[in-house]
């Protein structure tokens, strides 16, 4: 019994040990992961930082350039119409003076032929 006894004493012991050596390198791994988590949320609140402070200027910057250009697109749109009302103006007038012209014209060849035919 005496040997078995130093067998199980001897397994015990390499047991206790190979289970001490895991637990110390999975401490260190956890040690290193938890460092490795400070320093990226210390860059992560750095970046953050720099972001917000470098989008607010943007922003306002994109803001004011949109305006400028939503007030470019009014005045492009106010000319546009005033333009197109100027034309339709002149296109109404053309057609009744055309038209009248054209009419007066042929009034008047009719009562030509009618004189000389008769």
């Amino acid at each position: 019994m005496e040997m078995s006894q130093i067998a199980l004493n001897q397994g015990l012991t390499f047991l206790a040990w190979a289970t001490g050596i895991v637990v110390i390198i999975v401490a260190g791994f956890l040690v290193k992961l938890l460092f490795d988590l400070s320093t990226l949320a210390k860059n992560l609140n750095q970046t953050s930082i720099i972001v917000n402070t470098e989008l607010k200027p943007t922003l306002n910057e994109l803001n004011q350039t949109l305006s400028s250009i939503n007030e470019i697109v009014k005045n492009t749109d106010k000319g546009v119409g005033d333009f197109k009302t100027a034309v339709g103006g002149l296109f109404d007038k053309t057609k009744l003076i055309s038209g009248t012209l054209f009419g007066g014209l042929i009034k008047g060849f009719t009562t030509a032929y009618n004189m000389f035919k008769k």
